[in-house]
């Protein structure tokens, strides 16, 4: 499964989308531009269905209307507001019911939020935390005050003001920070002992492995004394420290993003079961078989039909 570049974006929505800034200002500087849903589905029966796919860059939708969307493994019906946070490092789709849509959403890469510091600290929010529902229904309340935003946002970037990228960061980071107080199990952060470090490492190092994009890649690392020697402690003392933290052992969260991958596969690309089996690094089909009903009381086949 491919990344979706920005250029294919904006090429699906001229002449709505602007002009993207040339490949090497984009690393530098990064990227942001915000449009209105609605005048983008007066043209939407004209254009081709957007596709199952990880694009290269985040998404916010602040979202009115009866829609479908697709992530990862998961399936979610929108029957009114809700706000959409998605990530580069998860595929997706949004299928509208009907035209009756309205509302914004915004597009960004990570150095447009984090200019200088090249990276590697967006998806460390809880927000964009692969375990998160990205689907936030909203109240009536909530909507006003996040559309206002939207709106803000729309008028600053039409606007000559010179610092007008400063004040659209500010704005994206306001708008994050809303959907992430409106997260039902968002928790206060626990204080950073060496625990917490062990398992915020183990929790990045785990999803580092994904997403397997060929049927020639393999995954590298599949038990727990794998990871603990990658993070250079005892197996012992990370199961330990990752049973009091997330209740589960190492073994059972690796089992969990093991089948969430599986089933993404065996969903939504034409890969053989053999295929998939040898990607995961299971010894034969058989054995990926066996595993795979263990977690979901099914056959991999099964979730095709």
């Amino acid at each position: 499964m491919k990344s979706v570049p920005l250029d294919a974006l904006y090429t699906k929505l001229e002449p709505a989308a602007g002009t993207l800034l040339p490949p090497p200002m984009q690393q530098e500087v990064g990227h942001f531009n915000v449009f209105n849903v609605a005048d983008l589905m007066l043209n939407y029966r004209s254009r081709p269905p957007m596709t199952f796919d990880r694009r290269t860059f985040y998404k916010i939708s602040l979202m009115h209307g009866r829609s479908r969307i697709e992530y990862a493994d998961q399936v979610v019906e929108v029957e009114g507001k809700a706000l959409w946070f998605a990530s580069h490092r998860v595929p997706y789709r949004w299928l509208p019911h009907d035209l009756e849509q309205v509302g914004y959403f915004c597009v960004f890469t990570e150095e447009f939020l984090l200019p200088g510091k090249g990276g590697g600290g967006l998806h460390e929010l809880p927000i964009f935390q692969p375990g998160i529902c990205p689907v936030i229904p909203v109240s009536a309340d909530d909507y006003a005050a996040i559309n206002a935003l939207f709106q803000k946002m729309m008028e600053e970037i039409a606007s000559g003001y010179a610092y007008k990228y400063d004040l659209l960061r500010a704005y994206l980071l306001e708008l994050i920070h809303l959907g992430q107080k409106l997260l039902p199990s968002l928790t206060p952060v626990p204080a950073h002992n060496a625990a917490a470090r062990v398992a915020a490492q183990f929790a990045e190092l785990l999803e580092r492995q994904f997403p397997l994009e060929t049927p020639q890649q393999q995954l590298r690392l599949r038990t727990a004394t794998d990871y603990a020697s990658q993070l250079a402690v005892h197996v012992n003392h990370l199961n330990r420290v990752l049973k009091e933290t997330t209740g589960h052992t190492t073994t059972a969260l690796i089992a969990s993003r093991m089948t969430q991958e599986a089933k993404m596969l065996l969903k939504q690309t034409s890969w053989t079961v053999s295929e998939i089996s040898d990607s995961l690094g299971f010894a034969d089909v058989a054995h990926f078989c066996n595993f795979f009903k263990r977690q979901t009381g099914l056959v991999p086949g099964a979730l095709r039909e």
